[in-house]
């Protein structure tokens, strides 16, 4: 929670603004179609792709969206370790067996 209200919104890499419906857009550098045809001129739509997804992950680590990733890391791995140790749960027939052996015959 910290992180998120502590961190700073990170400013987008705008070359300009777009006006669609009346509404004002920025337009950042990966959004160009300059920038996409030479991406995918250069490696095709695969890496047009794996460059859409190492932008997405990169935003992940940086500002606000850092607070939210690491929110949901902890719950999902909360979580993990919450199925884990259920799963792991006491064995009932040893323990009452470990209890016999130690307490003797009723």
């Amino acid at each position: 929670m910290l992180i998120y209200l502590l961190a700073e919104d990170v400013p987008d890499d705008s070359l300009g603004y777009v006006i669609a419906n009346g509404t004002l857009h920025p337009l950042s550098t990966r959004d160009s179609k300059a920038y996409r045809r030479e991406v995918q001129r250069f490696g095709g739509k695969g890496a047009l792709a794996l460059d859409d997804f190492s932008r997405w992950f990169a935003e992940l680590w940086r500002g606000k969206t850092l607070g939210k990733t690491v929110a949901w890391i902890s719950v999902l791995a909360s979580l993990a370790i919450y199925l884990f140790s259920n799963y792991l749960g006491p064995d009932t027939t040893r323990d009452s067996k470990h209890r016999r052996e130690r307490d003797g015959p009723d």
